[in-house]
């Protein structure tokens, strides 16, 4: 017999009008889905008419759960793994079980959809060529500053998930950490009733959510912009720059001109200077 299929399926982040007709036709086709809350998937499920199924697959059991999954796809089920939202495995529960099945040779396939932290990317209005995802930052505010500390000069875009209840500790921690002046979007409760996307420079980002408790409830993305790269002017050869001025300028305005372009020192300058021209000089003639 040969062996099942585990696909690993993208679901709404909140519209439920989001799921594909590949999603729903898997979901409907596969012998079990496994959820990280099967009392949240269930109103999926019902959307679509889907009755398949399902068992609990979440941080606290998954490496237990393991082992059975990989026996039924090995016994020629085909398995369907989904989370609350978005794409499993990205800040959800599935790393263990897909790095399992595909280290059993067991076909491992995906259905790609909808995810949070693209969805905020692409309307963001913040650079895309080039972005890091840090998921969510530690809840203890020492480490959660470390990590920010050692974000600080990273130039590419950063994107964060955060919680309601440490959404302004966090904006605080941004803040004060990359500079108040950083641009950055809030983008909160993405594709639901109450979607809301604001930007606007940190500091005022965390006035804006302190003063409207109602930004401060639901599911956050935060798209901040990267550092500005500071590119370092080439160190100026000052013995060429004299020799090039020397050649159209006496000694004394070759000096100056040389201390206002490097920003060196004008009696150092006019002496390396004289050394040039002395050196350039031609010998007197001998005397026989």
């Amino acid at each position: 017999m040969n062996p099942g299929t585990l696909f690993v399926v993208a679901t709404p982040i909140g519209h439920l009008g989001d799921l594909s007709p590949r999603a729903a036709e898997t979901l409907s086709q596969v012998a079990v889905i496994a959820a990280e809350d099967t009392r949240v998937s269930r109103r999926l499920l019902q959307h679509i008419g889907c009755d398949t199924p399902m068992l609990s697959l979440h941080d606290h059991n998954e490496s237990q759960r393991v082992a059975g999954l990989l026996e039924r796809l090995q016994a020629g089920d085909d398995v369907a793994l989904i989370s609350d939202a978005g794409t499993p495995l990205i800040s959800d529960p599935g790393y263990t079980l897909v790095r399992a099945v595909r280290a059993a040779g067991v076909k491992v396939v995906p259905i790609p959809g909808p995810s949070a932290l693209i969805t905020a990317l692409s309307v963001a209005g913040l650079p895309t060529d080039r972005f890091v995802f840090e998921g969510f930052l530690s809840a203890k505010p020492a480490a959660r500053r470390a990590r920010l500390k050692a974000l600080a000069q990273e130039s590419r875009t950063l994107i964060f998930y955060e919680s309601p209840h440490r959404i302004l500790a966090t904006l605080a921690d941004l803040r004060d950490v990359l500079g108040a002046g950083r641009e950055a979007v809030v983008a909160r409760e993405l594709t639901k009733t109450f979607e809301t996307l604001h930007g606007d420079r940190l500091d005022a980002l965390y006035e804006w959510a302190q003063a409207d408790s109602n930004q401060q409830r639901g599911e956050f993305v935060l798209v901040v912009a990267g550092a500005e790269v500071v590119t370092e002017a080439p160190a100026v050869d000052e013995a060429h720059l004299l020799s090039v001025l020397l050649e159209e300028l006496p000694v004394k305005q070759a000096a100056s001109l040389a201390a206002r372009i490097t920003g060196g020192k004008r009696n150092a300058l006019y002496n390396k200077a004289l050394a040039l021209q002395k050196s350039k000089s031609p010998d007197p003639p001998r005397v026989s």
